[in-house]
């Protein structure tokens, strides 16, 4: 009895993450990723937040760094594929969004709460139903 309450458990637990990679990610494309990625001419504005963490060289770089992982950390994060360099991708970026309403003694709830989610993926990761399950031979 209880092995099968584990099963459907685990099912549970992985339709769960399966969910709430595709409801976060889809929402980072629509609302964040592809307006960054599409529009280079933001990546400078995007990269000069790094100078809160002292980088100071290469903004343009930075801005598109963040457009990458909003875009395609995303889509990463989707299809289960690369999903914990992605998610990690998307936490830092968080961290620096957050860091940059701080500094405006701001409080970004968005960007601290997305942060939480994120790092939380890192550490379940993506789950039985991605593409690194595929890939990895998962049995859970």
């Amino acid at each position: 009895m209880k092995k099968a309450l584990f099963n459907a458990n685990a099912t549970y637990f992985n339709f769960g993450l399966l969910f709430l990679r595709v409801g976060i990610g889809f929402s980072f494309i629509y609302n964040h990723g592809y307006a960054k990625i599409s529009t280079p001419e933001r990546w400078k504005s995007l990269g000069e937040q790094m100078q809160l963490l002292h980088i100071h060289f290469a903004p343009e770089f930075w801005g598109f760094m963040a457009a990458f992982a909003e875009f395609f950390g995303a889509t990463f994060l989707i299809l289960g594929l690369f999903s914990r360099i992605s998610a990690t991708l998307l936490a830092f970026t968080m961290l620096v969004a957050f860091l940059t309403g701080f500094a405006k003694d701001e409080f970004n709830s968005a960007a601290f709460e997305m942060g939480i989610v994120f790092i939380a993926l890192i550490i379940m990761g993506p789950g039985k139903y991605s593409l690194d399950a595929k890939i990895s031979g998962f049995k859970k």
